[in-house]
């Protein structure tokens, strides 16, 4: 059985917030654990998020949103492209519970936001931590290309690399 993906309402983000505990918890993901994680899956730049459900149950979630100051990709791919950044969606909060994994959930959650940026003319890129090595191979399966590697300071004594992809 396969998943199916849909527009994420208000109701789902208790049982989004829960599972993003259980993908920290199993893979350290996001490496910064959120003071409200509620408000961290809804950023301020959002153009939409989906849910995926299996099984009648929530199983993953994506975003995607307007570049932030914190993004690197879309600054790469605009110098690459010769286009603004705002020419760039982010996609990002992505993740699928641990237990719902195997299923091609996070193709199928990354198939939806590119086909919504691209809908809206817009090129989709993403961030994402070095050591996340199952995500990037993901991102690299679907065909995604690495523009590159940058270290991001994200405390006064924290320096993360992070690789950053651009859509086919």
């Amino acid at each position: 059985m396969s998943a199916s993906i849909r527009h994420r309402t208000d109701r789902d983000l208790g049982p989004c917030v829960r599972i993003l505990a259980e993908v920290h918890a199993h893979d350290g993901y996001p490496i910064n654990w959120p003071d409200a994680p509620d408000t961290w899956l809804t950023p301020a730049a959002l153009l939409g998020a989906w849910v995926a459900e299996l099984h009648g149950t929530t199983a993953g979630h994506v975003v995607l949103s307007r570049s932030g100051a914190g993004d690197a990709a879309p600054g790469l791919w605009s110098a690459r492209a010769g286009v603004s950044t705002d020419a760039t969606a982010v996609i990002n909060r992505l993740f699928v519970a641990p237990s719902a994994r195997g299923h091609r959930i996070g193709a199928a959650l990354m198939a939806r936001a590119t086909a919504q940026a691209r809908t809206r003319g817009l090129h989709p890129v993403l961030d994402v931590v070095a050591s996340d090595t199952a995500a990037a191979a993901l991102y690299e399966r679907l065909g995604w290309q690495r523009l590159g590697t940058v270290d991001q300071r994200w405390s006064p004594t924290r320096t993360v690399a992070v690789h950053c992809y651009a859509a086919p």
